[in-house]
C-alpha cells in the first residue's frame, strides 16, 4: 500500500511529497508520474461515477422488485434481507460484502480525511504538528492520530443514527462550498497553473443540485441541520484563538514547542520541505519559527557527498 501511494503522489522522499518536480530515478521512483496523473485521475472519475451510480440504481431495482413495500419498511438491513429470500444458503455472501463495503470506504476516509488536516497545517490553520510526515513512509502520522481520536471521540454519542446525520449535512454543506470556491477561483484567478481543468459545466450542474438537497434538508430536519451549523460554527472561536490572534503569551508557545517535540520523538515525525510549486509563499512565523530548530540537523545526502568531496 505503501508503494502505491509513493507512485500515486510522487518519489518517497519528503522533498517531492507534494511537489510536481520530477526526481531521479529510484526503487520507489514512477516514471512519467505527472502526465500519468493528469490523465487517470479524470478518467478514473468518470469511468467510477457512472459504474457506482448504475449499480446503485440497479441495486435499488432489485429490492423493489424482489421484495413487498411493507417488507422494505420493516427490515432494519434492506441487503440483508434481500440475500436472506432470493440467495438461500448463500445468503451470508450479502452481510459480508456489505462489511468489505464498510471498511473500503473506511480506508478512503481515512486517507482523505487526514490529508485535509496534513492539509491545514501546512496553511498554518491546524498545529503545526500535523504537519509533519515520517522521516521514511513519507506517512502523516500525527494526522493519522488525530483522525483517529477525533473519530472516536464522536463516536462516544449513544445515537449512531443521529452522528450520521450531523456528519453527513456538515460534509455535503462542505462539498458544495468546495466546488464553488472552484468556480470563483476560476473567475477571479483564471492564470494560476492548474494540472487539470475541467469544463465549468460540471462544476454548475453539481452545485444545483447540491442546492436543491440542502434547501429540502433544511425544510425536512431544521434541528438536525441546525445542530449541525452549531457544531460547525464552534470551529469559529478556535480559528480566532489558534490562528487569528498572533500575539500569544511565550508560555504557550513553549508549551506548544516542547508538545511538537516530544511528538516529534514519539512519532519519528518531520516536515516536508516546501517549494514554490506547493502554492504557499507565506507562511506562519509562528510555524516557521518551529521548523528552524528542527530542521538545522536534517541534511540532505546530495550536501553530504558535497563535503566529503
Amino acid at each position: 500500500m505503501g508503494q502505491l501511494f509513493q507512485c500515486a503522489v510522487g518519489h518517497s522522499g519528503s522533498r517531492h511529497f507534494h511537489s510536481g518536480e520530477a526526481p531521479s530515478p529510484g526503487p520507489d521512483h514512477h516514471h512519467g508520474g505527472r502526465a500519468d496523473r493528469q490523465r487517470n485521475l479524470p478518467r478514473a472519475i468518470f469511468i467510477s461515477i457512472p459504474l457506482v451510480t448504475f449499480v446503485y440504481v440497479f441495486a435499488n431495482v432489485a429490492y423493489v422488485t424482489a421484495m413487498s413495500p411493507q417488507e422494505l419498511l420493516a427490515s432494519n438491513a434492506v441487503a440483508v434481507t434481500f440475500g436472506e429470500k432470493l440467495l438461500g444458503v448463500m445468503a451470508w455472501i450479502m452481510p459480508i460484502s456489505v462489511a468489505l463495503s464498510t471498511f473500503g470506504g473506511v480506508n478512503g476516509s481515512l486517507f482523505t480525511s487526514s490529508r485535509l488536516f496534513f492539509a491545514g497545517a501546512r496553511e498554518g490553520h491546524l498545529p503545526s504538528l500535523l504537519a509533519m510526515i515520517h522521516v521514511k513512509r513519507c506517512t502523516p502520522i500525527p494526522a493519522l492520530l488525530f483522525t483517529c481520536i477525533s473519530t472516536l471521540l464522536m463516536l462516544v454519542t449513544s445515537d449512531m443514527y443521529t452522528l450520521i446525520n450531523y456528519v453527513g449535512f456538515i460534509n455535503y454543506l462542505f462539498y458544495g462550498v468546495t466546488v464553488a470556491g472552484q468556480i470563483v477561483l476560476r473567475w477571479k484567478k483564471p492564470d494560476i497553473p492548474r494540472p487539470i481543468k475541467i469544463n465549468l459545466l460540471f462544476p454548475i450542474i453539481y452545485l444545483l443540485f447540491w442546492a436543491f438537497l440542502l434547501v429540502f434538508s433544511l425544510w425536512s430536519e431544521p434541528v438536525v441541520c441546525g445542530i449541525g451549523l452549531a457544531i460547525m460554527l464552534t470551529g469559529v472561536p478556535v480559528y480566532f484563538l489558534g490562528v487569528y490572534w498572533q500575539h500569544k503569551p511565550k508560555c504557550f508557545n513553549n508549551f506548544i514547542k516542547w508538545l511538537t517535540l516530544v511528538s516529534q520523538k514519539m512519532c519519528v515525525v518531520v516536515y516536508p520541505e516546501m517549494d514554490g510549486s506547493s502554492g504557499t509563499d507565506v507562511i506562519n512565523e509562528d510555524i516557521e519559527e518551529q521548523r528552524q530548530p528542527i530542521n538545522q540537523p536534517i541534511v540532505s545526502k546530495a550536501k553530504d557527498s558535497v563535503e566529503q568531496s
